[in-house]
């Protein structure tokens, strides 16, 4: 049986490290926000560039998290068969967050082909506690039928909603998601939020989720500007993604993360 205080985990413990933690100074705010980022070990550069955007200019104490299906299956969280239509390892054990935040207050997840140019600090203050989550309600069907290294894209309503999602996770209607329906119920379900009416999932502006290849930038218009890049059909750490819309950008975090780390 999974323990009744998820923080204590072996799952959260092994997958955080003190690297991981920021706390700005002089922040008066002690609260720390918990992120957790979905994980594949395909993608550790691209898990390690969205880590470094998000603490390179966040202002407020955060704490960055993996989801490593490696430790939920050896601490019990995870036991799943993985389906054909599972592109990454977290496409279901992201909805174990609010689990992994032991259910309280706010915590967000993310994919890990995400590029954060902006303050995570302004996404929060989007926070409304009338929701359930929030996310950004896109409206999208994909062009191709493979994604990032040859993976089978499917389409699906609310496609990509639960890419970037903020939380309630003392949410009454969110004690549902337990590690026993995690790993049972359908992908249906889960990425379709159907535990919950649909007054109760917020929105979020879409620059939060700026899909590649799908949103578009006016330059007369700044709002239009992403604050998280998502490169959802495949990034610059795959060979045939590497000279996509705004590879320059993740690349040029890519060199910052491995000069400050001295990989370079």
């Amino acid at each position: 049986m999974p323990s009744e205080h998820p923080s204590n985990d072996p799952a959260v413990m092994n997958s955080c490290n003190g690297d991981d933690v920021h706390h700005p100074v002089d922040n008066g705010n002690k609260k720390v926000f918990k992120i957790f980022v979905g994980y594949d070990p395909r993608e550790d550069l691209a898990y390690e560039v969205c880590k470094h955007s998000i603490l390179k200019r966040v202002s407020i104490p955060v704490e960055v998290i993996p989801i490593k299906q490696s430790d939920l299956r050896s601490s019990g969280l995870y036991w799943r068969e993985r389906g054909p239509t599972e592109s990454t390892e977290f496409s279901f054990s992201r909805f174990l967050t609010p689990y992994l935040a032991n259910y309280e207050g706010w915590a967000m997840f993310v994919d890990c082909d995400f590029l954060y140019t902006t303050d995570i600090k302004e996404l929060t203050e989007l926070i409304d506690d009338s929701y359930a989550l929030m996310c950004v309600q896109h409206d999208y069907t994909p062009k191709e039928s493979t994604k990032m290294d040859g993976a089978v894209q499917t389409v699906y309503p609310r496609k990509n909603w639960s890419s970037m999602v903020l939380y309630n996770c003392g949410h009454p209607k969110n004690k549902i998601l337990t590690p026993e329906l995690v790993n049972t119920q359908t992908g249906a379900f889960l990425h379709r939020f159907t535990w919950l009416e649909d007054s109760e999932i917020g929105s979020v502006p879409f620059i939060w989720n700026f899909l590649v290849g799908h949103n578009k930038v006016d330059e007369n218009d700044p709002s239009t500007q992403p604050k998280a890049i998502h490169y959802t059909t495949g990034g610059p750490w795959f060979e045939m993604w590497k000279n996509c819309e705004f590879a320059d950008l993740w690349l040029s975090e890519m060199e910052a993360y491995k000069k400050e780390t001295k990989q370079v």
